[in-house]
Protein backbone atom coordinates (compact mmCIF):
# COMPACT_ATOMS: atom_id res chain seq x y z
CA UNK A 1 0.00 0.00 0.00
CA UNK A 2 1.47 3.63 -0.94
CA UNK A 3 2.16 6.05 1.61
CA UNK A 4 -0.25 8.61 2.64
CA UNK A 5 0.22 11.59 0.28
CA UNK A 6 2.58 9.71 -2.20
CA UNK A 7 1.51 10.64 -5.75
CA UNK A 8 0.62 7.65 -8.53
CA UNK A 9 2.49 8.39 -11.66
CA UNK A 10 -0.09 9.29 -14.32
CA UNK A 11 -0.42 11.53 -16.86
CA UNK A 12 -3.04 13.44 -18.87
CA UNK A 13 -3.51 10.95 -21.53
CA UNK A 14 -4.28 8.13 -18.61
CA UNK A 15 -7.65 10.24 -18.44
CA UNK A 16 -10.57 9.50 -20.59
CA UNK A 17 -10.43 13.03 -21.99
CA UNK A 18 -11.97 13.31 -25.57
CA UNK A 19 -10.50 12.47 -28.90
CA UNK A 20 -10.76 15.87 -29.97
CA UNK A 21 -8.66 17.36 -27.05
CA UNK A 22 -5.85 14.59 -26.88
CA UNK A 23 -2.78 16.06 -28.40
CA UNK A 24 -3.98 19.72 -27.97
CA UNK A 25 -2.64 22.66 -26.31
CA UNK A 26 -4.17 24.98 -23.57
CA UNK A 27 -4.34 28.78 -24.82
CA UNK A 28 -1.46 31.20 -23.33
CA UNK A 29 1.29 33.26 -23.64
CA UNK A 30 4.59 33.23 -21.77
CA UNK A 31 4.68 35.43 -18.52
CA UNK A 32 8.24 36.67 -17.68
CA UNK A 33 9.65 38.87 -15.47
CA UNK A 34 11.01 41.26 -18.32
CA UNK A 35 11.43 45.15 -18.04
CA UNK A 36 8.88 45.19 -21.40
CA UNK A 37 6.32 43.13 -21.77
CA UNK A 38 5.00 44.11 -25.38
CA UNK A 39 3.38 40.40 -26.05
CA UNK A 40 -0.43 39.99 -24.80
CA UNK A 41 -2.11 43.11 -26.60
CA UNK A 42 -2.76 44.82 -22.96
CA UNK A 43 -3.55 48.54 -22.73
CA UNK A 44 -0.01 49.61 -21.37
CA UNK A 45 -1.88 52.55 -19.42
CA UNK A 46 -3.22 51.47 -15.69
CA UNK A 47 -7.11 53.35 -15.36
CA UNK A 48 -7.36 56.68 -14.16
CA UNK A 49 -7.51 57.49 -10.85
CA UNK A 50 -11.06 59.17 -11.18
CA UNK A 51 -12.32 55.83 -13.13
CA UNK A 52 -10.50 53.55 -9.81
CA UNK A 53 -12.47 55.47 -7.42
CA UNK A 54 -15.64 55.68 -9.07
CA UNK A 55 -14.94 51.41 -8.97
CA UNK A 56 -14.40 51.38 -5.69
CA UNK A 57 -17.84 53.46 -5.05
CA UNK A 58 -19.92 51.24 -7.20
CA UNK A 59 -17.92 47.87 -5.81
CA UNK A 60 -18.83 49.40 -1.96
CA UNK A 61 -22.50 49.69 -2.94
CA UNK A 62 -22.43 46.42 -4.81
CA UNK A 63 -20.77 44.61 -1.60
CA UNK A 64 -23.93 45.95 0.88
CA UNK A 65 -25.53 43.11 -1.12
CA UNK A 66 -23.22 40.38 -1.88
CA UNK A 67 -25.77 37.46 -0.17
CA UNK A 68 -28.10 38.41 -2.81
CA UNK A 69 -27.60 36.77 -6.52
CA UNK A 70 -26.78 39.30 -9.11
CA UNK A 71 -29.12 40.49 -11.82
CA UNK A 72 -29.32 37.90 -13.54
CA UNK A 73 -30.05 40.09 -16.89
CA UNK A 74 -27.50 42.79 -16.93
CA UNK A 75 -30.10 44.70 -17.83
CA UNK A 76 -28.31 48.06 -16.19
CA UNK A 77 -25.31 46.91 -17.80
CA UNK A 78 -26.63 45.58 -21.10
CA UNK A 79 -28.32 48.98 -21.42
CA UNK A 80 -25.31 51.33 -21.05
CA UNK A 81 -23.29 48.86 -23.83
CA UNK A 82 -25.86 49.21 -26.15
CA UNK A 83 -25.76 53.40 -25.16
CA UNK A 84 -21.91 53.11 -25.88
CA UNK A 85 -22.35 50.95 -29.13
CA UNK A 86 -24.89 53.19 -30.55
CA UNK A 87 -22.54 56.60 -29.49
CA UNK A 88 -19.68 55.05 -31.35
CA UNK A 89 -21.13 53.13 -34.44
CA UNK A 90 -24.01 55.98 -35.20
CA UNK A 91 -26.25 52.57 -35.34
CA UNK A 92 -28.96 52.45 -33.09
CA UNK A 93 -28.69 49.66 -30.66
CA UNK A 94 -31.07 48.87 -27.06
CA UNK A 95 -31.10 46.37 -24.78
CA UNK A 96 -32.73 43.45 -26.42
CA UNK A 97 -29.51 43.47 -29.04
CA UNK A 98 -26.85 43.51 -26.38
CA UNK A 99 -25.75 40.36 -24.59
CA UNK A 100 -22.48 40.02 -21.87
CA UNK A 101 -20.09 37.57 -20.50
CA UNK A 102 -17.33 37.25 -18.81
CA UNK A 103 -14.70 38.35 -21.07
CA UNK A 104 -15.81 38.01 -25.44
CA UNK A 105 -14.25 34.07 -24.94
CA UNK A 106 -17.15 33.29 -22.80
CA UNK A 107 -19.34 35.19 -25.15
CA UNK A 108 -17.90 33.07 -27.99
CA UNK A 109 -18.02 30.01 -26.31
CA UNK A 110 -21.83 30.60 -25.69
CA UNK A 111 -22.40 31.20 -29.59
CA UNK A 112 -20.94 27.67 -30.13
CA UNK A 113 -22.91 25.85 -27.44
CA UNK A 114 -25.90 27.50 -29.15
CA UNK A 115 -25.00 26.97 -32.50
CA UNK A 116 -22.11 24.65 -32.91
CA UNK A 117 -21.58 21.21 -30.68
CA UNK A 118 -21.73 17.36 -31.82
CA UNK A 119 -22.02 17.09 -35.11
CA UNK A 120 -21.84 20.57 -36.16
CA UNK A 121 -18.85 22.55 -37.85
CA UNK A 122 -17.11 25.84 -37.61
CA UNK A 123 -15.01 27.47 -40.19
CA UNK A 124 -12.31 30.61 -39.23
CA UNK A 125 -9.50 32.09 -41.85
CA UNK A 126 -6.36 31.18 -40.46
CA UNK A 127 -3.66 32.50 -38.92
CA UNK A 128 -6.37 33.85 -36.53
CA UNK A 129 -7.40 34.34 -33.32
CA UNK A 130 -6.36 30.47 -31.86
CA UNK A 131 -9.17 30.67 -29.32
CA UNK A 132 -11.72 30.21 -31.76
CA UNK A 133 -10.56 26.79 -33.02
CA UNK A 134 -10.33 25.69 -29.22
CA UNK A 135 -13.82 26.56 -28.57
CA UNK A 136 -15.16 24.70 -31.07
CA UNK A 137 -12.79 21.65 -30.00
CA UNK A 138 -14.13 22.43 -26.16
CA UNK A 139 -17.50 22.83 -27.41
CA UNK A 140 -17.74 19.28 -29.36
CA UNK A 141 -17.63 21.19 -32.64
CA UNK A 142 -15.63 20.32 -35.75
CA UNK A 143 -13.00 23.22 -36.86
CA UNK A 144 -12.06 23.81 -40.52
CA UNK A 145 -9.47 25.89 -41.01
CA UNK A 146 -10.31 28.40 -43.98
CA UNK A 147 -7.38 30.02 -46.79
CA UNK A 148 -6.19 33.75 -46.68
CA UNK A 149 -4.00 35.20 -48.95
CA UNK A 150 -0.05 35.71 -48.74
CA UNK A 151 -0.85 39.20 -47.78
CA UNK A 152 -2.90 37.98 -44.83
CA UNK A 153 -6.26 39.13 -46.68
CA UNK A 154 -9.09 36.73 -46.87
CA UNK A 155 -9.20 35.16 -50.55
CA UNK A 156 -12.86 35.61 -50.86
CA UNK A 157 -13.37 33.15 -53.97
CA UNK A 158 -11.37 30.45 -51.69
CA UNK A 159 -13.73 31.36 -48.73
CA UNK A 160 -16.79 30.97 -50.72
CA UNK A 161 -15.81 28.11 -52.00
CA UNK A 162 -15.35 26.45 -48.50
CA UNK A 163 -18.25 27.48 -47.16
CA UNK A 164 -20.17 26.18 -50.22
CA UNK A 165 -18.01 22.67 -49.30
CA UNK A 166 -18.22 22.39 -46.09
CA UNK A 167 -21.56 23.96 -45.22
CA UNK A 168 -20.44 24.89 -41.45
CA UNK A 169 -23.20 26.00 -38.84
CA UNK A 170 -20.83 29.08 -37.42
CA UNK A 171 -18.32 31.12 -39.70
CA UNK A 172 -15.79 33.48 -37.97
CA UNK A 173 -14.68 36.67 -39.07
CA UNK A 174 -11.88 38.28 -36.92
CA UNK A 175 -11.28 42.01 -37.84
CA UNK A 176 -8.63 43.39 -37.35
CA UNK A 177 -7.16 39.82 -37.33
CA UNK A 178 -5.24 38.38 -34.73
CA UNK A 179 -2.08 38.00 -34.73
CA UNK A 180 -2.21 39.82 -38.05
CA UNK A 181 -3.65 43.40 -37.76
CA UNK A 182 -5.79 43.61 -40.82
CA UNK A 183 -8.81 44.49 -41.26
CA UNK A 184 -11.39 42.99 -43.19
CA UNK A 185 -14.07 45.22 -45.63
CA UNK A 186 -17.64 45.60 -45.18
CA UNK A 187 -18.21 43.70 -48.83
CA UNK A 188 -16.10 40.83 -48.03
CA UNK A 189 -18.27 40.35 -44.93
CA UNK A 190 -21.09 40.82 -46.98
CA UNK A 191 -19.89 38.29 -49.31
CA UNK A 192 -19.42 35.88 -46.83
CA UNK A 193 -22.49 36.23 -44.97
CA UNK A 194 -24.65 35.05 -48.26
CA UNK A 195 -21.89 32.25 -48.93
CA UNK A 196 -22.99 30.93 -45.36
CA UNK A 197 -27.04 31.44 -45.79
CA UNK A 198 -26.75 29.87 -49.04
CA UNK A 199 -24.92 26.96 -47.50
CA UNK A 200 -26.37 27.13 -44.32
CA UNK A 201 -28.10 29.31 -43.03
CA UNK A 202 -24.99 29.63 -41.22
CA UNK A 203 -24.21 32.08 -38.20
CA UNK A 204 -22.06 34.41 -39.07
CA UNK A 205 -19.59 35.81 -36.19
CA UNK A 206 -17.61 38.94 -36.60
CA UNK A 207 -15.02 39.30 -33.96
CA UNK A 208 -14.16 43.01 -33.39
CA UNK A 209 -12.13 42.63 -29.46
CA UNK A 210 -9.58 45.65 -31.65
CA UNK A 211 -12.04 47.92 -33.66
CA UNK A 212 -11.67 50.63 -31.45
CA UNK A 213 -8.08 50.55 -32.73
CA UNK A 214 -9.09 50.55 -36.57
CA UNK A 215 -8.89 53.48 -39.15
CA UNK A 216 -12.31 52.34 -40.38
CA UNK A 217 -15.77 51.69 -39.41
CA UNK A 218 -17.31 49.05 -37.19
CA UNK A 219 -19.31 46.94 -39.03
CA UNK A 220 -21.82 46.69 -36.36
CA UNK A 221 -24.17 48.51 -38.79
CA UNK A 222 -24.56 44.99 -40.86
CA UNK A 223 -26.65 43.22 -38.43
CA UNK A 224 -28.92 45.46 -39.58
CA UNK A 225 -31.83 42.97 -41.39
CA UNK A 226 -29.04 40.30 -41.17
CA UNK A 227 -30.54 37.75 -38.09
CA UNK A 228 -27.43 35.56 -38.05
CA UNK A 229 -25.01 38.13 -38.36
CA UNK A 230 -23.29 38.25 -34.79
CA UNK A 231 -20.46 41.63 -33.92
CA UNK A 232 -18.50 40.25 -30.55
CA UNK A 233 -16.61 42.76 -28.49
CA UNK A 234 -14.59 43.37 -25.47
CA UNK A 235 -13.63 45.71 -22.88
CA UNK A 236 -10.07 44.38 -22.76
CA UNK A 237 -8.34 46.07 -24.77
CA UNK A 238 -9.52 49.87 -25.37
CA UNK A 239 -10.88 50.04 -22.43
CA UNK A 240 -7.93 48.78 -20.34
CA UNK A 241 -10.15 46.68 -19.00
CA UNK A 242 -7.94 42.88 -19.55
CA UNK A 243 -8.50 42.41 -15.59
CA UNK A 244 -12.05 42.98 -15.70
CA UNK A 245 -12.96 40.22 -18.15
CA UNK A 246 -16.41 41.62 -19.56
CA UNK A 247 -17.25 40.55 -23.18
CA UNK A 248 -20.41 41.31 -25.29
CA UNK A 249 -22.37 41.19 -28.51
CA UNK A 250 -24.80 42.49 -30.39
CA UNK A 251 -27.15 41.16 -32.77
CA UNK A 252 -30.63 40.71 -33.19
CA UNK A 253 -32.92 39.94 -30.25
CA UNK A 254 -33.65 36.32 -31.40
CA UNK A 255 -29.75 35.48 -30.67
CA UNK A 256 -29.71 37.58 -27.63
CA UNK A 257 -32.68 35.13 -26.49
CA UNK A 258 -30.67 32.20 -28.13
CA UNK A 259 -27.97 32.34 -26.17
CA UNK A 260 -29.70 32.58 -23.05
CA UNK A 261 -30.70 28.59 -23.43
CA UNK A 262 -26.81 27.68 -22.52
CA UNK A 263 -25.51 30.31 -20.54
CA UNK A 264 -24.90 29.54 -16.85
CA UNK A 265 -26.78 31.32 -14.28
CA UNK A 266 -26.21 34.25 -12.44
CA UNK A 267 -22.82 34.27 -14.82
CA UNK A 268 -22.07 37.85 -14.34
CA UNK A 269 -21.19 38.72 -10.24
CA UNK A 270 -22.32 41.67 -9.06
CA UNK A 271 -18.66 43.06 -8.78
CA UNK A 272 -18.61 42.25 -12.35
CA UNK A 273 -21.36 44.34 -13.58
CA UNK A 274 -20.67 47.43 -11.16
CA UNK A 275 -17.06 47.70 -12.17
CA UNK A 276 -18.21 47.56 -16.07
CA UNK A 277 -20.82 50.20 -15.27
CA UNK A 278 -18.15 52.71 -13.92
CA UNK A 279 -15.37 52.04 -17.11
CA UNK A 280 -18.29 52.82 -18.91
CA UNK A 281 -19.10 56.25 -17.11
CA UNK A 282 -15.22 57.06 -18.50
CA UNK A 283 -15.67 56.18 -21.91
CA UNK A 284 -14.44 59.41 -22.97
CA UNK A 285 -11.22 59.47 -21.50
CA UNK A 286 -10.45 55.77 -22.11
CA UNK A 287 -10.84 56.77 -25.77
CA UNK A 288 -7.87 58.95 -25.75
CA UNK A 289 -5.82 56.57 -24.67
CA UNK A 290 -7.09 54.32 -27.86
CA UNK A 291 -5.91 57.75 -29.56
CA UNK A 292 -2.36 57.54 -28.48
CA UNK A 293 -2.15 53.61 -28.93
CA UNK A 294 -2.87 54.27 -32.50
CA UNK A 295 -0.31 57.22 -33.13
CA UNK A 296 2.18 54.93 -31.29
CA UNK A 297 0.93 51.91 -33.48
CA UNK A 298 1.43 53.81 -36.68
CA UNK A 299 5.06 54.91 -35.65
CA UNK A 300 5.86 51.08 -34.95
CA UNK A 301 4.58 50.67 -38.10
CA UNK A 302 6.76 53.70 -40.22
CA UNK A 303 10.12 53.05 -37.67
CA UNK A 304 10.23 48.82 -38.39
CA UNK A 305 9.72 49.62 -42.10
CA UNK A 306 12.58 52.36 -42.53
CA UNK A 307 14.65 49.86 -40.43
CA UNK A 308 14.17 46.97 -43.09
CA UNK A 309 11.27 44.80 -41.61
CA UNK A 310 8.94 43.94 -43.28
CA UNK A 311 5.15 44.44 -42.00
CA UNK A 312 1.80 43.74 -42.15
CA UNK A 313 -0.47 46.97 -42.64
CA UNK A 314 -2.33 46.93 -38.91
CA UNK A 315 -5.67 48.52 -37.39
CA UNK A 316 -4.74 46.78 -34.04
CA UNK A 317 -3.10 47.63 -31.31
CA UNK A 318 -0.15 45.49 -32.41
CA UNK A 319 2.17 44.84 -35.21
CA UNK A 320 3.08 41.54 -37.30
CA UNK A 321 6.35 42.11 -38.49
CA UNK A 322 8.89 39.77 -39.76
CA UNK A 323 10.39 38.21 -41.67
CA UNK A 324 12.81 35.39 -40.37
CA UNK A 325 13.98 32.27 -41.20
CA UNK A 326 13.62 31.66 -37.78
CA UNK A 327 11.25 33.48 -35.96
CA UNK A 328 11.74 31.79 -32.79
CA UNK A 329 15.19 32.15 -32.60
CA UNK A 330 14.75 35.98 -33.06
CA UNK A 331 12.16 36.08 -30.40
CA UNK A 332 14.28 34.96 -27.94
CA UNK A 333 17.18 37.65 -28.98
CA UNK A 334 14.59 40.37 -28.60
CA UNK A 335 13.91 38.71 -25.73
CA UNK A 336 17.73 38.52 -24.10
CA UNK A 337 17.40 42.46 -25.00
CA UNK A 338 14.65 42.92 -22.29
CA UNK A 339 11.48 42.91 -24.16
CA UNK A 340 8.76 40.60 -24.52
CA UNK A 341 7.28 39.68 -27.62
CA UNK A 342 4.79 36.89 -29.26
CA UNK A 343 5.61 34.27 -31.45
CA UNK A 344 2.40 33.09 -32.41
CA UNK A 345 3.36 30.37 -34.81
CA UNK A 346 3.23 32.03 -37.79
CA UNK A 347 5.80 30.96 -39.91
CA UNK A 348 8.26 34.22 -40.30
CA UNK A 349 6.44 36.75 -38.16
CA UNK A 350 6.60 37.62 -34.38
CA UNK A 351 4.13 40.13 -32.92
CA UNK A 352 4.60 43.48 -31.14
CA UNK A 353 1.90 45.00 -29.07
CA UNK A 354 2.14 48.79 -29.27
CA UNK A 355 3.00 50.12 -25.16
CA UNK A 356 3.89 53.37 -23.90
CA UNK A 357 6.16 55.15 -26.50
CA UNK A 358 9.40 53.85 -23.90
CA UNK A 359 8.25 50.72 -23.88
CA UNK A 360 8.66 51.13 -27.63
CA UNK A 361 11.28 53.07 -27.75
CA UNK A 362 13.06 49.59 -25.93
CA UNK A 363 11.62 47.40 -28.62
CA UNK A 364 13.07 49.60 -31.67
CA UNK A 365 16.22 49.87 -29.46
CA UNK A 366 16.67 46.14 -29.79
CA UNK A 367 15.01 45.20 -33.60
CA UNK A 368 17.65 47.88 -34.67
CA UNK A 369 20.19 46.25 -32.61
CA UNK A 370 19.57 43.07 -34.10
CA UNK A 371 19.62 44.33 -37.73
CA UNK A 372 23.07 45.73 -37.36
CA UNK A 373 24.42 42.56 -36.10
CA UNK A 374 22.62 40.65 -39.29
CA UNK A 375 23.66 43.27 -41.70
Amino acid sequence: MEGAGEQVSFEIDDLPVRDELRGKSPYGAPQLDVPVRLNTNENPYPLPEPLVERIAERVREAARNLNRYPDRDAVELRTRLAEYLTDTSGHEVGLANVWAANGSNEVLQQLLQTFGGPGRTAIGFEPSYSMHGLIARGTGTGWISGPRNEDFTIDLAAAEKAIASHRPDVVFVTTPNNPTGTAVPPETVLALYEAAQAAGPSMVVVDEAYIEFSHGDSLLPLIEGRPQLVVSRTMSKAFGAAGLRLGYLAAHPAVVDAVQLVRLPYHLSSVTQATALAALEHTDTLLKYVRQLKDERDRLVAELLETGYEVTASDANFVQFGRFDDAHAMWQKILDRGVLVRDNGVPGWLRVTAGTPEENDAFLDAVRELKKESA
